[in-house]
């Protein structure tokens, strides 16, 4: 097994009442497992198709790991970008770059709920450094892997499935963004800024 489930840094109801006990425990336990294992087997299949020569199924592995994999990494991210009494404003050079890029926080706020609702379909909303142009932008995701650039630096993510709210939010997204920043963990957010400043990415999962 090359990937594994990892543990949360706190408890299922530790979120609450902004994300409820049972979405979380259904998104961790049921969701991401899913992805986990659904990355395994691609591998897998891989393998085997190496061994017998046999690529007949490469394109639909290839689509499989790309899928999976993704929703591994992402969730992988978004667990440890939520925290239990978080929330409030980003400090130092998280705050500044915001500033920089944005304009203002509350501007880059108005700008990242927009890109996670407006999202067709399932995605994420996500913050995340560009190495090529040394800033930060706003990206749509689609799926677990598609329409953001390549190398940029995923710091901050928003799950916008509809797994991760319905049960608690129904079909009121806007609802489920607002909560959100109430548990966003800005001290996660900030090491994962200079990481990717740093390494441009080389500590994703951190």
């Amino acid at each position: 097994m090359t990937y594994s489930l990892p543990e949360l840094p706190y408890d299922y109801s530790a979120l609450e009442p902004h994300i409820s006990a049972r979405i979380m425990e259904l998104h961790h336990s049921k969701h991401h497992k899913a992805y986990v294992d659904g990355a395994n087997n691609a591998l897998a299949g891989m393998a085997e198709a190496r061994e017998t020569g046999n690529f007949a199924n490469i394109n639909r592995l290839e689509k499989d790991l790309a899928f999976h994999l993704g929703g591994h990494v992402n969730h992988s991210i978004f667990w440890t970008n939520l925290a239990p009494g978080a929330g409030g404003t980003p400090e130092g050079d998280v705050a500044a770059a915001i500033d920089e890029f944005f304009g203002s926080f509350d501007a880059f706020k108005a700008h990242f709920q927009a890109a996670s609702l407006g999202i067709q379909g399932s995605g994420w909303g996500i913050l995340s450094w560009d190495p090529v142009g040394s800033r930060l932008i706003v990206q749509q995701l689609f799926d677990q892997q598609a329409n953001t650039a390549q190398g940029t630096v995923p710091i901050l993510q928003l799950d916008m499935w509809e797994h991760a709210f319905y049960l608690d939010y129904q079909n009121v997204k806007a609802d489920y963004v607002t909560a959100f920043w109430n548990i966003v963990n800005w001290e996660n957010v900030a090491k994962r800024f200079e990481a990717a400043r740093a390494n441009a990415g080389a500590s994703l999962l951190v």
